[in-house]
């Protein structure tokens, strides 16, 4: 699950390199870094939210 976080990571800053993603998609189910995907898209919107919430305070 680590290496899942990882990876999705290196996706979200661009950082991954198309060799590691080709492994990542042949060794997992894609499935897994989507819901991984979702789910940390969704903390970074909280995290952004609270931090304007707490900026407009």
């Amino acid at each position: 699950m680590l290496k899942i976080i990882k990876s999705v990571l290196a996706a979200f800053f661009g950082v991954q390199s198309e060799a590691n993603r080709q492994q990542d998609f042949q060794s997992v189910s894609p499935w897994k870094f989507i819901f991984v995907g979702v789910v940390m898209a969704l903390i970074f919107v909280l995290v952004v939210a609270c931090i304007a919430w707490l900026a407009a305070n």
